[in-house]
């Protein structure tokens, strides 16, 4: 199986107080395509970090991210946009849904830009949340939604547009298990059908147990574990 990922003495650093304070130390590892991984550690620990760096938020400090064969890391930031426009999708913690939009037109919303007509984009769009469970919600707002339900309407906005990677923080946080079991076998069917790479960040046991590798991150340094 080839790498979807590489990183190389990948280093990740930022300033405060004019003081350098390191995140991520000396990474060399990868995650390879249609993987289904958990990245774990305590809070703080650069979880997130390593998420926004795989999906060229931010740009390594030093060394380099290959990414389907590519040196990305360090790319302008017009070809990290398209980047992420094709072939990356993300779901934050934080959620990030438009709250003036519907959450069938949040979960549409890349579609367009893909080359997706009007029709296509709503019926994609539609058919994902379906997946997910909550198409009977398409038409009402995120505020109007509960926790778990943005963070599945966050999850279909992510798939939609078939990515090669799905990047989630904490993406089973605000679910009930019962939920969580149907999103995390959402997941396996899309990486088996589509052969979707996901890479999570989580403290979710349940999902973790899912994994088929497993990233230990502690005092910036990273081990792997099946």
């Amino acid at each position: 199986m080839s790498a979807l990922y590489r990183l190389q003495n990948l280093d990740y650093s930022y300033e405060w107080n004019k003081q350098k304070v390191p995140v991520l130390k000396t990474l060399n590892i990868s995650f390879d395509e249609a993987c289904f991984c958990c990245i774990v550690g305590p809070s703080g620990s650069g979880k997130t970090t390593l998420l926004n760096l795989l999906g060229l938020l931010d740009a390594p400090t030093n060394g380099q991210i290959i990414f389907g064969g590519k040196d990305v890391g360090n790319l302008p930031e017009s070809e990290k946009e398209n980047i992420r426009l094709h072939q990356v999708g993300f779901v934050f913690q934080s959620f990030y849904l438009i709250p003036t939009l519907t959450i069938l037109e949040n979960t549409s919303y890349f579609l367009p830009s893909l080359g997706y007509s009007s029709v296509d984009a709503k019926k994609t769009a539609l058919e994902t949340l379906d997946l997910l469970g909550i198409a009977n919600h398409a038409n009402k707002k995120p505020l109007e939604l509960s926790g778990g339900q943005r963070q599945r309407a966050a999850i279909a906005r992510a798939i939609a547009k078939k990515p090669a990677v799905v990047l989630a923080d904490e993406p089973t946080a605000n679910l009930d298990s019962e939920t969580s079991e149907k999103i995390i076998g959402a997941f396996k069917e899309l990486q088996k059908s589509q052969r979707t790479s996901f890479i999570f960040s989580t403290h979710d046991s349940h999902l973790v147990k899912y994994a088929e590798t497993i990233y230990h991150i502690k005092d910036g340094q990273i081990s792997t574990g099946a």
